[in-house]
């Protein structure tokens, strides 16, 4: 059954634990989910995908059921900890899809290894602009660290989850918003991910919002094929930011989910299959070697 092939696996690279799903046969797919989350978001839409395509779905480093070593929680450390996942798994290239920080960490690794990324699909991503939630930009204040084990407790995240059962119970469904935003809440309860957290949200936020931009660079992503999706009801990332980029990046393919928020994938799933396959039909692989990416960069600065 694919379903049981998508069960949570480990593999040792560089010493550390990753966790990862994966499935399924024909072109890879490589799922990159956002920050305090893990690869369990991509569930309503794994099973289906893999019916036509390897699917990768890894918890990044400092998530999820991976290692949380003190280190590096950079986008490219990130996007170098994918490249080196795709090789320990015998993949030479992939299809990326990263939603919101795995967005931002998408377009990096398409940046530092374009031999190895045949599309890109940014779903709520990061990278596109300077707005962000203010909890966000609030959390990167000195001392949020010791704010956060206060807020974000084990008996806190249990209390919320028996709710949500309780409303499901009498026949409450919550939105999957809530709960994919209560997960990664929860998530923050142990130590090691919080500290792994708050190194990863200061190095692409601050308090005046996102610090760290692709926009300068996304001439380049005009010869990878690019679909940019958004909930028109972000309250995360403002979905002005996708008519932005999909205005600067040249050929790029957009959708906007207009009853979505910050994860269309979760909220309309089968609608959200439905895009992807369609936009990876559609649009052959990128064919970029060194010589090729030389030349980008080469007409670029002339």
């Amino acid at each position: 059954m694919i379903s049981e092939r998508l069960e949570l696996r480990e593999v040792t690279i560089h010493g550390h634990t990753v966790a990862y799903r994966d499935g399924g046969t024909g072109p890879v797919v490589l799922l990159v989910h956002g920050m305090a989350g893990s690869s369990a978001t991509w569930r309503y839409v794994l099973p289906r995908l893999a019916e036509q395509y390897t699917v990768v779905a890894p918890d990044l480093p400092g998530h999820g059921r991976s290692a949380k070593p003190r280190g590096d929680y950079s986008l490219g450390a990130y996007a170098s900890s994918l490249r080196d996942l795709l090789v320990a798994l015998g993949h030479e290239r992939a299809t990326v899809v990263g939603q919101s920080l795995g967005g931002g960490i998408a377009m990096q690794f398409a940046y530092q290894f374009p031999e190895r990324c045949d599309r890109l699909a940014l779903v709520s991503s990061g990278g596109l602009g300077q707005e962000v939630n203010l909890l966000l930009r609030a959390l990167t204040l000195p001392g949020a660290e010791y704010v956060l084990p206060l807020t974000c407790t084990q008996w806190m995240h249990g209390a919320g989850t028996t709710a949500l059962g309780w409303l499901r119970n009498i026949g409450l469904r919550p939105s999957r918003r809530l709960v994919e935003v209560w997960e990664s809440y929860g998530s923050l309860a142990d130590a090691d991910a919080r500290t792994a957290f708050v190194h990863t949200l200061r190095s692409v936020i601050d308090q005046s919002g996102q610090r760290v931009s692709a926009r300068d660079r996304l001439y380049l992503a005009a010869h990878v094929p690019t679909l940019v999706v958004w909930g028109a009801k972000d309250a995360i990332i403002p979905v002005q930011q996708a008519y932005d980029a999909h205005d600067a990046l040249v050929g790029s393919t957009l959708e906007i989910f207009d009853d979505c928020g910050h994860f269309p994938h979760c909220e309309e799933p089968e609608r959200f299959v439905a895009v992807l396959e369609h936009f990876i039909a559609s649009h052959a692989p990128a064919a970029l070697g060194e010589s090729d990416w030389q030349a980008v960069l080469r007409a670029a600065s002339s």
